[in-house]
């Protein structure tokens, strides 16, 4: 077991099962989350603190996984009040490469590392320890995470300096949403044609227009079941995200004009591939 102490911010739909996958791994884990409810399970094993600050004061490496730029500003606000010399930060939420930059900047001012590593994949992955996680920063802070990143990945791909994670998270989420609303329209397509969505699906999924996305949403729009493994708005959250760093190509207006009337429309909270409500509707 390693003698570095683990804190993890963030309990939510991924925070959860990747601080679980540390605990099982036995690492010294510490864990908080805004809403207590979401950290009643680690309470037998490992240590449920009632502050960021608590966490931060008791763990050498610190992860957060938060929903957005505010979250996390929220928390790095209060990790920067402390004495911080010497710990790790790993941010793995996906929030805008300014935000990045920012907090990655004023953590290394106060002697301490910091790499954004936000992954691919969602609550199955998450669950598993198969994510593909993304990173920026520097070389030895990596190697200093290396041990845990494992026990929530299976592939860690480090592509440079501070804001490079989430730049190829951002690029990879805009082809996902891209994915996404083209699978929800051949769908609705083949049901006007008559064709059952699990004939379609099993021809898309054995054909070269098959993949991961599609295989992993073939439940979902079978049995009309939209609950989320990742939320529709958090989606379009991205794909702002992505329109905010340089994505402005012929689909990213029709991407964003869909996906926001979708949230409009009361869908934002289902999985992404509900977005298949929304255009049957329109």
């Amino acid at each position: 077991m390693s003698e570095e102490k683990i804190g993890f911010i963030g309990l939510g739909n991924m925070g959860h099962p990747m601080a679980k996958n540390l605990e099982k791994a036995g690492f010294q884990l510490s864990v908080f989350n805004r809403t207590a409810e979401k950290a009643a399970d680690f309470k037998e094993r490992s240590i449920v603190r009632n502050t960021v600050s608590d966490v931060v004061k008791n763990s050498d490496i610190i992860f957060t996984m938060l929903t957005n730029d505010a979250a996390v500003k929220a928390v790095y606000e209060e990790v920067l009040t402390q004495d911080i010399s010497g710990k790790l930060f790993i941010d793995m939420s996906t929030i805008s490469p300014e935000a990045t930059n920012d907090i990655s900047s004023a953590v290394k001012i106060k002697e301490a590392g910091f790499l954004d590593a936000p992954v691919a994949g969602s609550t199955k992955p998450a669950a598993e320890g198969t994510l593909i996680i993304m990173v920026g920063g520097d070389e030895k802070d990596l190697q200093r995470a290396k041990p845990y990143l494992q026990k929530l990945g299976k592939h860690i791909k480090h592509l440079g300096e501070n804001g490079k994670g989430i730049a190829a998270k951002l690029s990879v989420n805009y082809f996902l949403s891209t994915i996404y609303q083209g699978l929800a329209e051949t769908i609705l397509l083949s049901d006007k044609l008559g064709i059952s969505r699990k004939d379609m699906l099993e021809i898309i999924n054995q054909s070269a227009s098959g993949s991961g996305a599609t295989k992993v949403k073939t439940p979902l729009l079978t049995d009309e079941n939209y609950d989320p493994a990742f939320a529709l708005d958090l989606m379009l959250k991205d794909i702002l995200l992505a329109k905010d760093a340089g994505a402005n190509f012929p689909l990213s207006k029709t991407l964003i004009e869909t996906y926001q009337s979708a949230h409009d429309d009361g869908f934002g909270k289902d999985d992404v591939i509900g977005i298949i409500q929304y255009l049957s509707k329109k």
